[in-house]
Formats: C-alpha cells, sequence, structure tokens
C-alpha cells in the first residue's frame, strides 16, 4: 500500500507533536498486540492536524497498525520462506527506489505531471 500527501503530512504532524511531548505511541501488549496513540484527547490536537480525534485515530490506526505492521509481516513472510540473506540487498533497493522518486518529485517536469501534486485525494 503506498503512502498520500495527506499521510505524510500526518506523519510529519505527529512528529512534531511527539516531539513536544503532546503525543506519544506505546505498544499495547495484548494478542496480537498493536500500537496505540497516547494524547489525542486535548483541543489542540485536533486544530494542529486539521482532523477529528476520531480522524487522527483512523489515520494513526491505518498507518502504523496497517501498513507499518504489514510491511514487516511480509517480510517475516518471505524471510522464513526463502531465508534473509537477500534482507541487507533489499534494504540497499528499496533505499534506493526512495531516493529516486524524492529527486523525481522535486523535478519540475515530473512535477507537472503529478497526479497528485496539489490533490487532498488519498
Amino acid at each position: 500500500m503506498k503512502l498520500s500527501m495527506k499521510d505524510k503530512e500526518f506523519l510529519e504532524r505527529l512528529r512534531e507533536l511527539m516531539d513536544e511531548g503532546s503525543l506519544w505511541i506505546e505498544r499495547r501488549m495484548d494478542f496480537p498486540s498493536r500500537f496505540i496513540l497516547h494524547g489525542n484527547y486535548v483541543e489542540h490536537i485536533e486544530r494542529r492536524f486539521g482532523m477529528t480525534r476520531q480522524g487522527v485515530r483512523w489515520r494513526f490506526q491505518r498507518l502504523f497498525n496497517g501498513i507499518y505492521v504489514e510491511a514487516y509481516e511480509v517480510v517475516i513472510f518471505l524471510e522464513k520462506l526463502i531465508g534473509n540473506d537477500h534482507r541487507h540487498d533489499a534494504l540497499a533497493i528499496a533505499h534506493d527506489r526512495f531516493e529516486a522518486r524524492r529527486r523525481m518529485l522535486e523535478e519540475i517536469d515530473f512535477m507537472e505531471a503529478n497526479r497528485y501534486r496539489g490533490s487532498d485525494k488519498d
């Protein structure tokens, strides 16, 4: 699953609020365990994110317990079947792709063709 610009903006705001100490993330030790966002009941949190508390919780659950954890589930599944001999190379390739995408998004020609640029769509 790919991340949208709204996801990126959410994560940037989340990082700011975590650095301030307004929000923090914990691992809930149920089975199966999961991530929990704490501190999101204060009024200024809604204003900073520009969404309701329920919207903040939904996006957090989707990103952390959905996309983030599921990505590692896929890695664990693959490595159980074929071993982890290729992990270092896979991380290097992923890093290269990330950097290439970042550079392309900075180029003017590509920005014009980027259908997500300036869009509020997820």
